[in-house]
């Protein structure tokens, strides 16, 4: 339960922090205890329509989501398991790979924040530097190039004098190395299902059931041949692995 609201009240504050920031700046100075309340009232207004977008651009959840779509066509199935069980496995599993870097982020930006121990800009990027950490370890340096380069062909500096990238460049990059990870391995799972399905085929047709479709006959197989494996014990164990 801890790491559940930690998960929580990371993302909460996350992204109440740039609106108390702004009324900070339209306001005028303002103390520890009314940057508080500002928090909490524009993260409370605005973290269920900026959560979803947030999870899908610094977490491993596309990697996750896009394999569990792709298994399930590979399957044959059109709808089970539903889309809610897809998307709560995959968030889940987000929240189980992602919790040191949220417990970092908690402890050494959100905490002293509402301890009123520093400034929301300075939590803010505490906040913000384990996110990026999990991100540069997961990141192909081609996708990190592709938006640099595309960055200083519009006259943009992306990089500090410490060689650091920015994080509008990093959040883009991540995000397509993500989603090319998530293809790799779910041609790697929809292999088998493809061998079992040109096998019925084959015979089917070599039976002479022309009108017969092959997909019928190789649903039981391919379900029956992924709960033999162990499929989704061995699946999901591979994805957690694969997130470094």
């Amino acid at each position: 339960m801890r790491n559940l609201n930690t998960f929580l009240l990371t993302f909460f504050a996350f992204m109440a922090m740039t609106s108390a920031a702004f009324a900070q700046n339209v306001l005028g100075p303002v103390g520890g205890q009314t940057s508080g309340q500002i928090i909490q009232l524009f993260g409370l207004l605005s973290v269920l329509a900026i959560a979803p977008g947030i999870l899908v651009m610094v977490t491993c959840f596309p990697r996750f989501v896009i394999v569990f779509s792709i298994l399930r066509a590979g399957i044959g199935l059109q709808s089970t398991p539903a889309n809610i069980i897809l998307i709560s496995l995959s968030l889940f599993m987000t929240f189980y790979v992602m919790s040191p870097v949220l417990d970092e982020a908690w402890e050494t930006g959100i905490q002293p924040l509402m301890a009123e121990q520093i400034n929301e800009e300075t939590a803010f990027q505490r906040t913000i530097e384990p996110f990026r950490g999990f991100m540069e370890k997961n990141v192909r340096d081609k996708d990190i190039g592709l938006f640099t380069e595309l960055a200083e062909e519009r006259g943009q500096n992306v990089q500090n004098s410490a060689g650091v990238v920015d994080i509008r460049v990093l959040i883009p990059a991540f995000m397509i190395s993500e989603i090319r990870r998530g293809f790799e391995i779910g041609f790697l799972v929809v292999l088998p299902f493809l061998v079992i399905d040109l096998i019925v085929a084959t015979i089917v047709m070599a039976m002479g059931m022309m009108m017969l479709p092959p997909s019928v006959v190789s649903l039981p197989f391919k379900i029956l041949f992924f709960v033999m494996i162990d499929g989704w014990n061995i699946l999901v164990g591979n994805l957690v692995r694969s997130v470094i």
